[in-house]
């Protein structure tokens, strides 16, 4: 993974958390038959160090995956970046540019591929438990325990389970941290404007920001 000194995540314990808050990874692999790939919800198990997850049963990705290498990557928020938002750029004649301010973590590892009828119901209960417990929405959780069992032993026949241990985790956070801290402030103002980006990136350049009359 590229990064700059002020985007890059140096120490593994916090790019480990910030993985924690992603929730929604692309897992990649490569075969004889060339690359494969699949958009999935995973969580850290922190017990054995691996990336647990599912896939359905009718993605051929599974049958080319058990011991491979795999990178999974994930990207919990991203933004356009307007240089109309730099008070800067009428410091500099308009030598400003666009740019996009994002938060990565990159995982390489051996991916293992799971058919256990209890290893996959336990992976289904965290998810569910994890996501149920992030809602805002103010209705009630949901529980497996919701739902007729054979109904739900039926579901876990249609998948399969992945884990991929977690050898090596990059993870960036290219949040303007290469320009002024009024800069900083004026991204962080236009990305709360902005309707359609993720409240994660709002907060996050609130943090990267700093005090406003900081140097």
């Amino acid at each position: 993974m590229y990064a700059r000194p002020t985007d890059r995540v140096d120490d593994e314990a916090e790019a480990i958390q910030f993985l924690e808050t992603a929730a929604f990874m692309h897992l990649i692999s490569a075969s004889e038959d060339g690359l494969s790939a699949s958009s999935v919800p995973m969580i850290v198990d922190q017990r054995t160090g691996r990336l647990i997850g599912h896939v359905a049963r009718a993605n051929e990705h599974w049958r080319h995956l058990d011991g491979r290498r795999a990178l999974v990557i994930a990207a919990p928020s991203d933004g356009y970046v307007s240089p109309s938002w730099y008070p800067s750029k009428h410091e500099n004649d308009g030598r400003v540019v666009p740019t996009w301010n994002y938060e990565s973590v990159h995982v390489h590892g051996i991916a293992r591929v799971h058919h256990d009828a209890e290893w996959l119901l336990d992976v289904v209960n965290r998810l569910t438990e994890t996501h149920e417990a992030r809602r805002t929405d103010g209705a009630d959780r949901w529980s497996i325990s919701d739902a007729p069992a054979d109904f739900i032993d039926q579901q876990l026949r249609a998948i399969v389970g992945v884990s991929v241990t977690m050898e090596r985790v990059d993870a960036k956070r290219k949040l303007t941290g290469n320009r002024s801290t009024a800069d900083r402030a004026g991204v962080r103002d236009g990305l709360a404007r902005t309707r359609d980006v993720s409240a994660r990136l709002v907060r996050s350049m609130t943090a990267a920001a700093g005090p406003a009359n900081s140097p």
